[in-house]
């Protein structure tokens, strides 16, 4: 297998391990000792995303200075396996659901120096920004597909089971991350004039923007996307994952063939147009009286997701020089992990107060705002 075959299925990886327990999140937690309604599904999945946000520029900034990510891949996702399975053997230490809490923050700040860094790697191979980042972005989208997927049919065996399976993967991850040679550049930058530099680059604040809604929405979906299928259309953890799989499966499957056409005709129209697209989608998504149109919109958000997600990363990579690349990534992967945060909060605490239409709309009115805010700046961008 190629490197960035290898890289891209590190990234696979560690998205299925967390994508593993949406489809039954209600379950689990009970399992866990949470109370299973939405606010506790709610604290268990920002529990491990907060940390995303403190961590993933920590990661690029320490890369970046050493002048290594190999090594740090392999820290990373072996801490993340050991607290994935410090977690599914906390019923049977009698621990309690607060100190589950504690493990996941734990957890969150191995994992996300595992996948941000995995995505860096990507980043300093040649061949084409817009390709290594659609490879980066199908991996994303194929893990989040399969997870949803598989996550529901071990939710139904044993709500614990999605736990052990994400510790399985992240520790073949570790082993795997080894073999795979370290590019980054020779001389590691210091860490003041890294911060020196991203001050002075104010035009990544454009993708960090869209990464941010976009991850908002991608975290809505994973909890109340999920809820809501389950509550308005009565199905089963299994067949939440299924759902789950017609966003991503379109999601996974055209993200390298669109990021390489971004390379060609530049990042404005996939990012701006799908956007709006995208916006629109989800909104419909809220207002549809069926399961058969919800999944059809689920199929469309997916295609128009795709089209923003490895062109906005590529703008990252085209606006930073290869000895910043950890921390672009990094500083990206902190918009996109508070987006998730703020998915998971904007969707739990609007439905838990006003239903799930309002935070359709919330979301989907966001994802449609950065798209015409932002529409100039990217225009900009694309053209210099």
């Amino acid at each position: 297998m190629s490197d960035r075959g290898r890289l891209a299925f590190i990234v696979w990886s560690v998205l299925v391990s967390q994508v593993f327990l949406y489809p039954g999140l209600e379950d689990t937690v009970a399992a866990l000792g949470g109370n299973g309604t939405i606010l506790a599904g709610t604290w268990f999945l920002v529990a491990e995303f907060g940390a995303f946000v403190v961590c993933a520029v920590l990661w690029g900034v320490l890369s970046d200075v050493l002048g290594r990510r190999t090594p740090l891949v392999v820290l990373g996702a072996a801490g993340g396996a050991a607290s994935y399975l410090a977690v599914a053997l906390s019923p049977r230490l009698g621990v309690t659901f607060g100190v589950v809490l504690l493990l996941r923050v734990v957890g969150g700040a191995f994992t996300i120096g595992a996948f941000s860094l995995s995505i860096t790697m990507l980043m300093d191979l040649s061949g084409g920004h817009g390709r290594n980042m659609g490879a980066a972005g199908t991996a994303v989208g194929l893990g989040a597909a399969l997870g949803s997927v598989a996550g529901g049919q071990l939710a139904t065996v044993d709500p614990l089971a999605p736990l052990y399976g994400g510790a399985a993967l992240l520790g073949g991850v570790a082993v795997l991350a080894a073999t795979i040679p370290d590019r980054s550049p020779d001389n590691g930058l210091p860490a003041d004039a890294i911060v020196n530099h991203v001050r002075t680059r104010p035009a990544l604040l454009v993708p960090f923007a869209f990464g941010y809604i976009d991850r908002l929405t991608a975290g809505f979906f994973a909890l109340t996307g999920v809820a809501y299928f389950r509550d308005a259309f009565g199905i089963d953890a299994a067949q939440a994952g299924l759902t789950l799989a017609l966003f991503f499966v379109p999601f996974a499957v055209l993200q390298y063939p669109i990021g390489w056409l971004s390379d060609r005709i530049g990042r404005f129209l996939p990012v701006v147009v799908g956007s709006m697209l995208y916006g629109v989608t989800i909104v419909g998504i809220g207002l549809v009286p069926n399961y058969a149109l919800a999944g059809g919109l689920l199929i469309a958000s997916g295609i128009c997701g795709a089209c923003v997600s490895p062109t906005t990363m590529a703008l990252v990579t085209d606006i930073v020089p290869a000895t910043e690349r950890g921390v672009g990534m990094g500083g990206f992967n902190v918009f996109g992990s508070l987006g998730m945060l703020s998915g998971f909060l904007v969707g739990g605490i609007v439905t838990n107060q006003y239903g799930y239409l309002p935070a359709f709309f919330a979301a989907g009115g966001l994802e449609i705002a950065i798209a015409v805010v932002a529409a100039n700046a990217v225009k900009r961008i694309a053209t210099e």
